[in-house]
């Protein structure tokens, strides 16, 4: 695949790509920060505004529970239009829908820090979501094409720093700006670091693209549909806004809609999104294990606050700080990470580390009352050292077996699945948190401690389970990514 010129709009099949371009090692060194701070603004700005709900909502003179659609219309808009990133970014080149997003995602910050109302703050997340939901995808794409696969390990390694790094910081930074200054703010810090981030894409980052198939115009009806559908659901779910009858008929016609979905993709020449990838063995056990694994993983961000501050007494400041070890060890992973892969490869290292996770996660049941600062620190340190590990080798191992011309759709299919598996973590704490901890248990910490641990416990027991998903892995499958070997057919 060759960088084409921003005139080119190709048509036609996809035909098998030309070796990638090599870069000038200036941009090559810059494409993962670029990548990496484009990721560390769309994730900061979901965790920061959480904390700034209550505000806002005083300010808006709404209630705080409408305040819910704010945040349900972000999803919403990433989950339709995170499975067409791949094919856009084909069609007209990584630069321009990469700095599009970026654009659109700043420029609907800039709407959002100056809305006067509730349904215009709505519109305005829902135009956010449309940025935010190609940078994840299309930022994966520029990279595993930019890079060999040799490299891909120690890139993806830098480039998941803030998708660790911005959930720790987003609820200090966010209680920060609303205690000593304005909302808004919350929106307008995106500004400079997006027109930054524009200026340097376009000096920077190489402009690939691909001969495109015609859009599946019916795929996306069906697919976005439901995939919006079952985010909404989750959105809402544990509130009493929806009977259960009302849920479960939302569940299943998005379930039909799905299905509908994956009907047609079998008898369409260009599906939106090709199911097929799945026959190949490391893809599969990648995207499924990816989706089981965070299922686990997904739910500790909404807990440890609970614990910290509902359980231990700890102000949101403490609760922040307490979180940080997690990005330090994220970041300290960076130059081991590639070692740790090649040593002992993919099929070792997964399976391994997630039992460490699961264990790490059941050991958090023992924090109370009585543990010392130090303990926590130091298990939340490892904890954010072994997720670190799992994060990357998922995100890389994706890509281990796929040729060039499937790499779009691969990113695709693996940015929505995550995007769902991160709805899902969220819904499965809350429901958990909800099972294990009465109404009047938050009046009293030692029931409230107590609950949580039993979540702890029932989180964990999912992560070890998520570990048989990476048993079908072979020895040798990755090699491809983790030590620059010849790619082999899974």
């Amino acid at each position: 695949m060759q960088p084409s010129p921003p005139n080119m709009r190709p048509t036609g099949p996809v035909e098998a790509p030309s070796p990638n371009p090599s870069l000038a090692p200036t941009s090559k060194r810059l494409v993962p920060w670029l990548i990496a701070v484009a990721f560390f603004m769309e994730s900061l700005d979901t965790t920061i505004l959480n904390t700034a709900v209550p505000a806002i909502a005083a300010a808006l003179h709404v209630a705080p529970l409408s305040m819910k659609s704010v945040l349900a219309s972000y999803t919403l808009s990433l989950a339709v239009f995170i499975p067409i990133s791949g094919w856009m970014a084909d069609r007209f080149g990584t630069r321009r829908v990469f700095a599009s997003a970026i654009g659109i995602f700043t420029l609907g910050s800039l709407f959002c820090g100056i809305s006067s109302n509730i349904h215009v703050l709505v519109a305005c997340r829902i135009l956010q979501g449309c940025g935010g939901s190609m940078m994840v995808p299309v930022g994966r794409l520029t990279v595993v094409r930019a890079f060999g696969k040799s490299e891909l390990v120690r890139a993806m390694s830098f480039v998941a720093i803030p998708a660790l790094v911005a959930p720790m910081l987003g609820p200090v930074a966010g209680g920060l700006i609303v205690g000593y200054f304005h909302w808004r703010l919350i929106f307008f810090v995106n500004i400079p670091i997006g027109l930054a981030g524009l200026f340097l894409v376009y000096l920077h980052l190489p402009d690939y693209r691909e001969r495109t198939n015609p859009l599946d115009v019916a795929g996306l009806i069906l697919f976005g549909s439901g995939i919006a559908l079952l985010s909404y659901v989750l959105e809402v779910f544990g509130e009493h806004t929806l009977n259960t009858a009302e849920i479960l008929g939302l569940l299943a016609l998005s379930a039909i809609l799905l299905a509908g979905y994956g009907f047609h993709a079998t008898r369409t020449a260009f599906p939106m999104l090709d199911l097929v990838l799945f026959r190949i063995r490391t893809f599969r056990a990648a995207v499924d294990g990816s989706f089981l694994t965070r299922l686990g993983i997904g739910g500790i961000p909404f807990l440890f606050p609970l614990l910290y501050q509902v359980g231990l007494g700890f102000t949101p400041i403490q609760s922040g700080l307490l979180m940080m070890p997690q990005a330090i060890a994220a970041i300290s992973l960076k130059v081991t990470m590639p070692r740790i892969l090649a040593r002992f490869g993919y099929r070792a290292v997964l399976i391994s580390n997630t039992l460490i996770i699961g264990l790490l996660i059941l050991l958090f049941a023992t924090i109370g009352k009585g543990t010392p600062v130090w303990l926590i620190v130091v298990e939340v340190f490892f904890y954010g050292f072994f997720t670190s590990l799992q994060y990357t080798s998922m995100n890389t191992l994706v890509y281990a077996d796929i040729s060039g011309a499937q790499e779009s759709g691969a990113s695709s299919i693996a940015s929505t699945v995550q995007q769902m598996a991160i709805s899902f973590g969220v819904a499965a704490a809350s429901l958990v948190t909800v099972f294990f901890i009465p109404g009047h248990s938050r009046s009293n910490p030692a029931e409230f401690i107590q609950g949580i641990h039993r979540a702890f416990f029932v989180l964990g027991g999912m992560t070890l389970l998520s570990t048989l998903v990476f048993s079908e892995l072979k020895r040798g499958d990755g090699d491809a990514v983790s030590q620059g070997k010849e790619i082999h057919a899974g």
